[in-house]
C-alpha cells in the first residue's frame, strides 16, 4: 500500500495561524477587549493598588508579529484596552514588544519575564519603572489571566486558548 504524506500538518509550534494574517477590522476586537478590561477590574480591583501611581500610564503591548497593538490604561476612573492600526500608534509613556505567543506565556503561565527580557524575547520601552509594576501587578493575580479571560466566553473561549496554546508548542504547568 502506497503511503502518502499528510496534506495537512497544522501549524509549526510558535507560527501563527493564519486567520491571525488575514486583515481584521479592529472595530470587531474593540467591544471584546472592553469586556475583558472591565471584567478583570471587577474581579481584581486590587490590582489598581499595586501599580500605584502607573494606574495612569498609558502602555502600548505590542504583539511584533500581529497586524495591531493594543493600548491600555488601567486608570480605574478611565480604564481602556483597545486594538489600534500599527501604522498609528497612540500617545503612550511605556511599551511592551514581544512575538504575540511570548506575550501569551506571560499572562498565562508562570514565564519569567526578566529572563524573557535579558534573553531578548521582549523589549521595553519608555517608562520601565511603570512596566515592572504592571507585571509585578499581573503577577500578583492568582492563576492564569489567558484562562479567565477564556473563561469569560465559555467554552469557544476555552477552546480558542487551547488551539493557542497547542499552536504555541506549550502547555501551562497545571493544565
Amino acid at each position: 500500500m502506497t503511503q502518502f504524506p499528510s496534506l495537512y500538518r497544522g501549524p509549526e509550534p510558535g507560527h501563527l495561524p493564519a486567520l491571525s494574517r488575514l486583515p481584521l477590522p479592529l472595530f470587531v476586537l474593540q467591544p471584546i477587549l472592553a469586556r475583558i478590561v472591565r471584567k478583570v477590574a471587577a474581579d481584581e480591583p486590587s490590582v489598581f493598588n499595586r501599580l500605584g501611581p502607573h494606574k495612569h500610564t498609558r502602555y502600548i503591548i505590542d504583539p511584533a508579529n500581529m497586524p495591531f497593538v493594543l493600548q491600555l490604561h488601567p486608570d480605574p476612573d478611565n480604564l481602556l484596552l483597545r486594538a489600534c492600526p500599527r501604522h498609528d500608534l497612540p500617545d503612550h509613556d511605556a511599551r511592551i514588544s514581544g512575538k504575540f505567543f511570548d506575550l501569551l506565556q506571560l499572562v498565562d503561565c508562570d514565564q519569567d519575564g526578566d529572563a524573557m527580557f535579558f534573553s531578548r524575547g521582549l523589549d521595553i520601552s519608555g517608562n520601565t519603572e511603570a512596566v515592572v509594576s504592571l507585571r509585578n501587578a499581573l503577577d500578583d493575580l492568582d492563576g492564569s489571566l489567558a484562562a479567565r479571560v477564556a473563561d469569560m466566553f465559555g467554552l469557544p473561549g476555552r477552546a480558542a486558548l487551547a488551539a493557542l496554546r497547542r499552536a504555541a508548542g506549550y502547555q501551562p504547568p497545571e493544565a
